[in-house]
């Protein structure tokens, strides 16, 4: 009997190693791609477009194939943004969109956006100053803000053909500087 068990678990191991190989959508606390959106858009109330920069921190080159933003409000409508971008193993690639409004639905979001805060990019990494190259010498009259969005992120290993799918935050980084 427990010969017949090793056997049936080796043929249900080996059948699974034949399907193709992606990971279920879970909440990722730490991504090995890592990306973050820009737009003049956001401080100027223009429709200029957006910019996507992108890192790579794997051992291979990548496809980023898109990114889902679920908004907190179930009314508002998911936006899907096709990406489709080839990033080298541990490099850098950026693409530029149309204007998109990632803005919207969002009561974190609308309420900062009403006190005169101005966004600066939204991310999958925590944004602070010495990440931005930024010295700032009288933290009293500059201020950070962050708004939390739940995403769904693919991409795809190219060296083997493996799909990436999982959910992780994005931040909607703010920032304002106190009249003096």
């Amino acid at each position: 009997m427990q010969n017949t068990l090793r056997v049936s678990s080796v043929f249900a191991l080996l059948g699974c190693m034949s399907l193709p190989f992606y990971s279920s959508a879970e909440q990722q606390e730490e991504t090995e791609v890592k990306f973050a959106f820009y737009s003049s858009a956001w401080g100027e109330n223009t429709d200029d477009g957006l910019r996507l920069v992108a890192f790579n921190q794997t051992p291979a080159p990548i496809r980023l194939n898109s990114i889902e933003l679920h908004s907190g409000d179930e009314s508002a409508e998911t936006i899907v943004i096709d990406i489709e971008l080839e990033i080298p193993s541990g490099g850098y690639a950026d693409k530029e969109f149309g204007y998109i409004d990632l803005l919207s639905g969002d009561e974190c979001i609308d309420r900062t956006m009403q006190e005169n805060w101005k966004l600066v990019e939204i991310s999958n990494y925590t944004l602070n100053p010495s990440v931005r190259n930024l010295i700032i010498e009288n933290t009293d009259s500059f201020r950070i803000y962050q708004c939390v969005q739940t995403i769904s992120t693919s991409w795809t290993d190219l060296s083997s053909n493996q799909l990436y799918e999982y959910e992780e935050w994005v931040l909607f980084h703010f920032e304002t500087r106190r009249d003096l």
